[in-house]
């Protein structure tokens, strides 16, 4: 019996593992503890009716070896196919080289979560090189540091100027209005400790960060997170716009896209974004962007968490060439043209009122 080739990689912008409880259960347990069904790039284990766990693919043929007829362990981690379990196969080798991909894509995958760390007045670095600026944004300042210190430059696409890593920021932070100038300094010649100093408008006196508004200092953490984690990392950022007025927040789709297409040094930094929002100015930004041909809807997927019942399901969207989502999800941000419909006819109710009392009186 002939081996099958190997099945070609596919390039995608995200993959996701959905797990699912099986229909299966034995004598009085509780469906808490029913196994599950695995997928996983396509490669689906799932059980029998007897409770038998099968390996199976819609775009492959897995070929049992003669005499290897035993049930399959379950994956280790959902993704990796035990030793048993592939020795069972004729061609199931490239499993092992999928399991280890997978962790390498898996290990550069850097998260900041929504609430970021207060403000300091003095942050410290002693001149290490942090992976990322951390889970609540604590190890922003030591990041900027690092690269500057590393000579790392950036530029914001193809034929764009290179910057230092901190005058980089610093320019974003601008652009987007946050501020009018940004710096890193430390407090003395030769000291370890740093202070975050900027100025609010043009002309204006350098306040520390802490002497701000919350906004700048929620924004650096995920404006520095993007543009800082290695080449081809996955950057994974929970509510971006958390304390940011609305232009900022549909400006960050121009930050994150910049991101994607951002050069290092001279190279493409490949970088993938998954950005977790609830901002409508965010997302009409980032249709927008599609619309007018700066992404492609190749480039970038949607998906629309929606509880059901003990689990959350990722509903895709499907976009367009024009920027149009042609399955939208139902009130998901209120019902628009009810609330201008409702505040139309309550402002003329209440000039009626006003008329009528001002006739009388």
């Amino acid at each position: 019996m002939s081996r099958q080739a190997t099945p070609k990689p596919k390039t995608c912008l995200a993959c996701f593992c959905t797990i699912t409880k099986s229909n299966w259960s034995e004598g009085s347990r509780a469906d808490v503890d029913a196994p599950t069904n695995y997928q996983f790039q396509g490669v689906d284990y799932r059980r029998d009716d007897k409770n038998k766990l099968t390996l199976a693919s819609d775009q492959y043929t897995f070929v049992r070896n003669v005499g290897r007829g035993w049930p399959l362990d379950d994956p280790d981690k959902f993704y990796r196919l035990s030793d048993q379990s592939r020795a069972r196969f004729q061609n199931a080798e490239f499993m092992t080289d999928l399991a280890l991909q997978t962790e390498a894509a898996l290990v550069r995958i850097y998260y900041l979560g929504p609430l970021r760390e207060y403000p300091k007045r003095i942050y410290s670095w002693a001149g290490d090189t942090p992976e990322s600026v951390g889970h609540k944004g604590e190890l922003t300042i030591p990041a900027i540091l690092a690269a500057t210190a590393q000579g790392r430059k950036m530029n914001r696409g193809p034929r764009k100027r290179f910057e230092r890593f901190d005058n980089f920021i610093a320019q974003w932070l601008k652009d987007l209005g946050i501020i009018t100038d940004f710096s890193v300094k430390a407090v003395a010649a030769g000291r370890k400790e740093y202070e975050v100093l900027l100025k609010t408008h043009a002309g204006g006196s350098e306040v520390k960060l802490t002497d701000v508004g919350f906004g700048a200092s929620q924004l650096l953490p995920a404006l520095v997170q993007a543009f800082y984690t290695e080449p081809n990392a996955t950057v994974w950022i929970e509510q971006p716009e958390i304390h940011l007025h609305p232009q900022v927040q549909a400006e960050l789709v121009d930050v994150f896209i910049s991101a994607i297409q951002a050069r290092e040094n001279g190279k493409p930094r490949n970088a993938q974004m998954i950005i977790e929002s609830y901002s409508e100015h965010f997302l009409n930004r980032l249709l927008r962007r599609v619309a007018e041909g700066t992404l492609e809807p190749a480039d970038l997927a949607i998906y629309f968490c929606k509880p059901s019942g003990a689990h959350t399901e990722l509903e895709p969207l499907r976009l367009n060439a024009y920027g149009e989502i042609e399955n939208w999800p139902h009130n998901f941000f209120g019902d628009e043209m009810a609330d201008i419909a409702a505040r139309t006819l309550a402002a003329m109710h209440r000039r009626r009122t006003e008329f009528s009392e001002a006739a009388e009186g």
